[in-house]
Order: C-alpha cells, then structure tokens, then sequence
C-alpha cells in the first residue's frame, strides 16, 4: 500500500510510482494482481495505468501491464547529461581495459548507491551479478565504491543514510556495526582510498577512490573488482590502489576542465 504522503506531496503521483515499481518488481501484472498485491481498490489502479499507458510509459501485452521503453530513453538522456558520467566515462574503459578486470562508477542519491557506467574486462568475473546491479540502486557500506563516499560525506549525512537504510549483511564480513563502520570510514580518509575484502561477495575484492569536486565534495566514486585469488598482498594494498586513485584524479581533473569551458564559453 503506498505509504502516507507528507502535507506537502501528492498522493497520486505517489501510488503511480508505486505502481510502477511494483511492476518493475514482478515483471509485469495484471490489474487484480497489482490491487491485490498493493491492497488497492481495482478501480483505482486501473485509472493510473490507462494515464501511464496514455503517457508511453506502460504497455499493455496480453492482460498484462510492462513497463515502457520510454524509461529506457529518460534514463539514457539523464546519464548521459550527468557530468560525473561525462568526465568519468573513458577514464572506466581505460582502466578496465589495461587490468582487464570490472571497473565501475558509481554516485549516490537519496542514500542509494547509483550505477553510472560499468567496464568489463576479459578476465573480469560476475558478469550476471553485475549486470543484474546495473538494474537497481545499492547499499553503500558493503562495496569498496560505497564506503569511499560514505567517508567523505558529512558525519550527519552518514548518520541518515545507517537510519533510513540500515546495515544489512550480505555475507559474513560485511561490516554492520554503526561503529565499526565508523571507525573504517576514518582509516578511509586517512589512506584516500577503500577496501571490500569479501563483504558484498564471497570470493571478490574491490579497491574504490572517492571523487572530489573543486570544494572537497564527494560526487562519485571509481572502483576495481577482482577475484581475491588475483587481489593478495602488495596488489591489494598497493598497486591496485594507486591505479585507482590515480584514475579518480583524472576523472576530477576532467570534471574541473569541462566546467572551465563551459565559463569560457
């Protein structure tokens, strides 16, 4: 059931995202099946999706209620107009194709984790996993790339993104410990880079680096994924990291020129 709206949103607009979501969720349904599954009168899911079919952003196919290829084409020009995604693009192939392993970039809105672009390499392993997370938001504190945004947000900021989203275990090692995560957001700080030793998947590890605007801001964050068996020792702790942040700092300095030139402009 859609949840209260606050004095100042729209109750409509609300069950239509909901609607949406639920659809994205099961795969597409028929109208008795998202009343059902929203505990919503029939009446009144039916009246959202004939004005989300009259806006192109639901087909109907055989009963059933999908969701439209018009989302694809609004998610395109939004990533695309994204400067994080502009400035970072081709510093991810780069890095991917010179490790041949995962490279991913990444952002963070409303306390989610948000996938801009991703690079598989030749030798890059969880190609399903991956592709599958290009398809949701995340948590931050269980990825390399999250906890090197987690560290550069303000303490408050942090503090309600632990409140709204918890910290959820995805394997044995995941940190969900308020404190312990605290206490690894400050070696974060300290070293400029993160490590994920197996929290969000048995047998992987990642090393990831915050990037910075001209005002020390946290935008986005690079990271690189390997096998733990190929991510041991002196290239977990050393060689590794520095590629990344050095691909973090070309990727800020790409983002500082193209605002230069759009003032000279």
């Amino acid at each position: 059931m859609t949840k209260p709206s606050s004095p100042r949103t729209m109750k409509t607009v609300a069950t239509s995202w909901e609607i949406i979501h639920t659809l994205e969720k099961l795969q597409g349904a028929g109208v008795t099946e998202l009343a059902n599954h929203l505990d919503m009168p029939k009446g009144t899911v039916y009246t959202h999706l004939a004005t989300l079919v009259e806006q192109k952003y639901v087909v109907k196919q055989d009963e059933k209620y999908h969701l439209g290829l018009h989302f694809l084409s609004l998610g395109e020009f939004v990533k695309r107009n994204n400067v994080l995604f502009k400035a970072g693009r081709s510093e991810v192939e780069r890095l991917a194709e010179e490790t041949d392993e995962y490279v991913h970039l990444v952002t963070e809105e409303h306390g989610e984790l948000i996938y801009l672009h991703e690079v598989r390499g030749q030798n890059a392993v969880g190609k399903e996993y991956f592709e599958k997370k290009l398809e949701q938001t995340g948590y931050l504190h269980s990825s390399a790339y999250g906890k090197a945004m987690l560290a550069y947000l303000p303490e408050a900021r942090v503090e309600e993104i632990i409140e709204k989203s918890g910290l959820p275990q995805r394997t044995e090692k995941t940190i969900t410990s308020r404190n312990k995560l605290f206490d690894e957001l400050e070696t974060i700080r300290e070293q400029g880079y993160a490590q994920n030793d197996e929290e969000e998947i048995f047998g992987t590890r990642a090393v990831g680096a915050p990037i910075l605007d001209e005002n020390e801001t946290v935008i986005g964050a690079i990271s690189l994924t390997k096998p733990t068996s190929r991510l041991q020792g002196d290239e977990f702790h050393e060689r590794v990291p520095a590629l990344v942040t050095s691909a973090a700092n070309v990727i800020e300095v790409n983002i500082q020129t193209m605002k230069n030139e759009q003032i000279n402009y």
